[in-house]
């Protein structure tokens, strides 16, 4: 794989803001919000929320996007998927049973060694956008 740094790369670029279709502006806030997602302040024709610890928001509105409502997936990052998913679920939101990365493909449960980047469980929104929770522990290298 080409490690050229030249080019386009020499200059920070960073992924800020996911745009998310959703089909009820208010019913998305208020799930986000139940996530404990922070509302940040915004421009009137947009909703942008900032999960706690992310560097990255999600926005959603009238008009943002012309992709179907529902057809977002996108990985939620956790350091512990247990408690992640426990939290979710006290919260009222569906979680599916934990999965995991095997040389064989996904099979249920958690990792037996809860490797990083392996366990995995995913929840839907009010659009049924996919979300996939996911587990690292250590990053990659490179990912710090």
């Amino acid at each position: 794989m080409p490690t050229d740094t030249s080019g386009l790369g020499d200059f920070d670029q960073r992924i800020e803001v996911l745009v998310i279709p959703v089909s009820d502006v208010d019913r998305s806030r208020d799930f986000y919000v139940r996530l404990g997602w922070r509302l940040d302040v915004t421009p009137p024709w947009v909703v942008q929320l900032t999960p706690p610890g992310s560097a990255t928001s999600v926005q959603f509105g009238p008009d943002l996007t012309p992709a179907t409502p529902g057809s977002a997936t996108a990985f939620l990052v956790v350091a512990d998927i247990v408690t992640a998913r426990e939290a979710l679920l006290a919260a009222g939101v569906p979680v599916t049973d934990y999965f995991h990365r095997t040389p064989e493909g996904f099979t249920p449960g958690l990792d037996p060694h809860r490797a990083t980047y392996s366990t995995r469980a995913t929840f839907p929104d009010p659009d049924n956008n996919t979300w996939i929770l996911q587990e690292i522990t250590t990053r990659l290298p490179g990912r710090e």
